[in-house]
């Protein structure tokens, strides 16, 4: 291709394209040079003038220099894309933050005479490098200044506003910006953070900047001082995630973080932080298209530009309204178990085998199975146990985490076993129930001390007496202590503590576990709940299958109707009831209609095989309601 070929291509006389090619080319019209420069480039021309003047002829190479190149690799990928798209090449230096190999890269590139320079300066001083390129008529632009006006850079500053005022639409108020001492990204986040909270009228304190770097960086941020918090880096919400777990805190729920999200973390899928990913590399075709205008004189880019791209969440996953903002959570204290459940012809007798007609695997336990009852019914739910460090484990975690149930007060033991369950249904409906405790027995009154922050802003805490005598009580004096109400369910017991029913707000036997508990004198219903509730409990509510149940309080002695369901499987009925009582309590509805709409619940649940899966949903139960009793529901 020679110089008059391109010439009659782009229809024009050869003393104009020469006058182009070697940058001489003051006075012809932009139009004209684009035309000329992008025939050059299509058919990679070069001009004979480059042997006699090399100073002047165009090279279509494009330098880039960086402070530190580990991070910016899709930002790489960005300018690479945008010089292929103009027949650019590139030569790439890394600075590694240190000032003699910028000074050694700068000088190369001002000898080699490429046609423009992307410059990432390491320090203000590098500054003192630009005639090196001015010298040679070598246009080109900073990038990632902070206080460089005429410097390309990435909106931090926009970002931090951004993630700040996703807290605030969810209502926190006491919100803390997490930063790294010396980086200028947590600088610009943190201008942000300042901006939109003063924007919200929220006072700004110096306390609010909290360091990574701080060995009591957490101190700082549990204890409720603050709700909400702004990362200006995805890998210190990951140590922020990893160190609250380790505490047994649970984010969103005792903590929401929103963070930035750099290239090198774009894989991780676990834990689900809400972050804004840093657009590194629609930067970085940005400032390609920005110097190539430069070298080809098409656009003003003497003015830098602050850089954004899409400032959207990639998930809300974080998120969650400010804990005392939030209706009273429930706390679960009880056995979690895998249950093994085989439906018979009869129940299992002494001296007689049983033929199983079906059998099924599935999570239960009565803390299982309350707790998964009141997180259908859409309250938040803490459940406190023990399982063991067995494939079982995974089952349950991972059941529990799909019912929405935090599982943050429960530990594996390597040394026992996960509590198993074996459970026999009739035809009718009965059923019979062998336990293995296994890590169920190891919960002590020391783990129910350990894990009392989880009690905090809780409004009923239900327990269940398949645990030791010493951790049942352990366990009501601690929602006692955070003034959660207090629902026991008796099972595997032959005799009540004494001192045990002083911190019992609701007792809930079933009529066998009711005559079992109560003097042999008091033979009737009535007498056995009269007995309890003179034990100092306030309110007493025998369950009685397909009977109802009868309550008794200071005001009130009662029977309630079961709902009208045909019984499957019984077991589950009295988690359901118990599950759905306390949620209804904790929604504000009155004892008496707590209680009826609990009844439809348990009605729901014994309707159906299992436990778990036959838990009611919160539409469902007040979809059938409405259908029946609407009434019930005002």
């Amino acid at each position: 291709m020679t110089i008059k070929e391109i010439a009659a291509l782009a229809g024009v006389s050869i003393s104009t394209v020469s006058k182009i090619v070697n940058n001489k080319d003051q006075n012809i019209a932009a139009e004209t040079r684009n035309k000329v420069l992008e025939i050059v480039k299509e058919y990679n021309y070069t001009p004979y003038g480059m042997v006699k003047n090399l100073s002047t002829a165009k090279t279509f190479i494009l330098g880039v220099v960086l402070s530190n190149m580990p991070r910016t690799n899709s930002m790489l990928s960005g300018i690479a894309e945008a010089a292929a798209e103009c027949n650019y090449s590139l030569l790439l230096f890394d600075s590694r933050n240190r000032p003699d190999l910028e000074l050694k890269h700068i000088n190369a590139l001002s000898q080699k005479r490429v046609d423009g320079v992307i410059w990432e300066p390491v320090n203000a001083k590098s500054h003192q490098l630009e005639h090196y390129l001015t010298d040679q008529n070598i246009p080109f632009i900073h990038i990632m200044e902070k206080d460089n006006p005429h410097s390309f850079k990435i909106n931090y500053e926009e970002m931090g506003y951004l993630l700040t005022q996703e807290l605030i639409d969810y209502k926190h108020a006491k919100i803390a910006c997490l930063i790294k001492p010396d980086s200028q990204r947590s600088m610009m986040v943190l201008e942000g953070f300042r901006k939109c909270l003063f924007d919200n009228h929220i006072p700004y304190h110096n306390s609010m900047e909290i360091s990574i770097g701080n060995p009591d960086y957490l101190t700082e941020l549990l204890g409720h001082k603050f709700s909400g918090v702004v990362s200006s880096h995805f890998s210190s919400s990951l140590t922020l995630y990893e160190d609250m777990d380790r505490l047994h805190y649970s984010i969103p729920s005792d903590l929401s973080v929103v963070s930035l999200k750099d290239e090198v973390r774009e894989a991780i899928s676990y834990p689900h932080i809400s972050s804004i990913s840093i657009p590194y590399k629609e930067f970085g075709y940005h400032i390609g298209k920005a110097i190539i205008q430069k070298c080809e004189k098409t656009a003003d880019t003497d003015a830098g530009v602050s850089f954004s791209g899409d400032c959207s969440l990639d998930t809300e996953d974080s998120l969650y309204v400010p804990f005392f903002l939030r209706s009273k959570k429930i706390v679960v204290v009880g056995s979690i178990n895998t249950d093994l459940t085989f439906n018979v012809d009869s129940l299992p007798q002494t001296g007689k085998a049983t033929r199983i007609l079906n059998s099924t695997f599935s999570l239960g336990g009565k803390g299982a199975n309350q707790a998964v009852g009141a997180a259908k019914l859409g309250r938040e739910v803490s459940l406190i146990g023990e399982i063991g460090n067995d494939i079982d484990s995974n089952l349950i975690f991972d059941q529990l985490e799909k019912e929405h149930v935090i599982t943050q007060g429960i530990q594996r033991n390597p040394n026992f076993p996960t509590g198993k369950a074996y459970i026999y249904i009739e035809e009718s409906g009965e059923s019979a129930i062998s336990v293995l405790a296994g890590a169920n027995s190891n919960l002590t009154p020391e783990c129910i001390r350990q894990r009392q922050h989880l009690f905090k802003n809780s409004g009923c805490c239900l327990i269940s007496t398949e645990l030791t005598n010493e951790t049942t009580l352990e366990a009501a004096k601690t929602a006692r202590k955070y003034g959660a109400k207090t629902f026991l369910k008796p099972t595997v017991i032959k005799a009540m503590p004494g001192e045990l029913c002083s911190y019992i707000d609701f007792f809930i036997p079933n009529r066998y576990e009711a005559s079992l508990l109560s003097p042999p004198e008091y033979g009737t219903i009535e007498d056995q709940a009269e007995y309890f509730f003179c034990q100092g409990i306030p309110n007493v509510i025998i369950t009685l299958g397909s009977r109802g149940c009868y309550l008794k309080t200071n005001d009130t002695a009662r029977y309630f109707p079961a709902a009208d369901f045909t019984p499957i499987d019984t077991t589950g009925g009295a988690d359901a009831f118990i599950s759905c009582l306390a949620s209804c309590l904790t929604d504000g509805y009155s004892l008496e209609k707590s209680i009826r709409i609990a009844n439809y619940a348990a009605g729901f649940c014994i309707s159906r095989q299992g436990v778990v899966p036959a838990l009611v949903d919160r539409t469902t139960l007040e979809s059938h309601i409405k259908r029946i009793e609407p009434e019930l529901l005002l």
